[in-house]
């Protein structure tokens, strides 16, 4: 009995009676030493120990319980969510971060040539479109002039790079190759623009595709200026000019480079434009991919 003086109460414990009596500690040694005395029948039995069914040695086990999480839909996506949220932190604080955690996966392109500012315009473009992508570069001949004029001669330039490659054996001949090349085309009277060209090969899957960049215009005295290098017996003239736009007005301009050249025209860097047609390349493609099988 317990009184709580502060609330003026009386607190009843009750505890039932035990049954039986308690036997004494000496007593119960003594009657399990002669339970194990020899020749006695009396016997000890211990309960048989089964495998926890939770728990297997055999493989698919714990990893199969672990594949098994790492496949459901939901954790999936939760996984996913996490991964995204760290790479977009890792990326905004260096951006030069990009490639290396976006190169990877089932896509594998070769871009024909070594050019920064095409190689890293189509990787963007493909990992953009595709997620993940490995886009790596190759030096390649387009065995033409180095100032082709016309689509014609343009796309034979991007086509003749690849087929380079695989003559070489520098790429497989199976290898899904991207190629680039500039031209110039007379889209109206006296009106000269330079345009990129963009093609994707794909032999496994029977994929060819072309792209284009926006057109930039080219005053026409450059142009002129660059046929007038060329000589009339130049064996390559049925394709282009010797001399290219580039090289004329980074002769004629001042702070112009002969490679990017468009930054002063338009206010868009060469590598824009061509990212830009390759992301339109890149999404062509992966529309005509099969769909992926799980």
């Amino acid at each position: 009995v317990a009184t709580d003086f502060q609330h003026s109460r009386t607190l009843v414990f009750y505890f039932p009676p035990f049954l039986g009596t308690l036997a004494d500690p000496m007593t119960q040694q003594a009657n399990l030493s002669s339970a194990l005395a020899p020749g006695t029948d009396s016997t000890i039995t211990f309960p048989e120990e089964h495998d926890d069914p939770r728990v297997s040695t055999a493989t698919g086990g714990l990893w199969g319980f672990i594949k098994g999480v790492a496949e459901n839909p939901m954790v999936k996506s939760v996984l996913d969510k996490t991964k995204h949220s760290v790479e977009t932190m890792i990326t905004t604080l260096d951006p030069g971060m990009v490639p290396y955690i976006k190169t990877g996966g089932e896509l594998d392109i070769v871009v024909t040539s070594n050019k920064e500012v095409k190689v890293a315009a189509i990787r963007d473009a493909f990992q953009e479109v595709f997620g993940m992508a490995v886009v790596t570069g190759e030096a390649a001949e387009s065995n033409i002039a180095p100032q082709p004029v016309g689509y014609a001669a343009g796309l034979k330039g991007a086509q003749e790079r690849i087929d380079s490659l695989r003559r070489t054996g520098v790429i497989h001949e199976k290898q899904p190759a991207v190629s680039a090349e500039s031209f110039i085309e007379e889209l109206l009277p006296d009106k000269w623009f330079d345009i990129g060209c963009l093609i994707i090969e794909d032999p496994i899957h029977g994929i060819h595709l072309e792209a284009f960049t926006q057109a930039t215009p080219v005053p026409l005295q450059y142009v002129q200026q660059a046929k007038s290098l060329t000589p009339e017996d130049y064996s390559l003239r049925w394709s282009g000019l010797l001399v290219t736009v580039g090289e004329v007005l980074e002769k004629n301009i001042q702070n112009v480079n002969r490679t990017d050249w468009h930054m002063v025209f338009t206010g868009m860097s060469r590598r824009q434009m061509i990212y830009g047609a390759a992301k339109a390349l890149a999404g062509m493609y992966k529309q005509q991919l099969p769909p992926r099988t799980v």
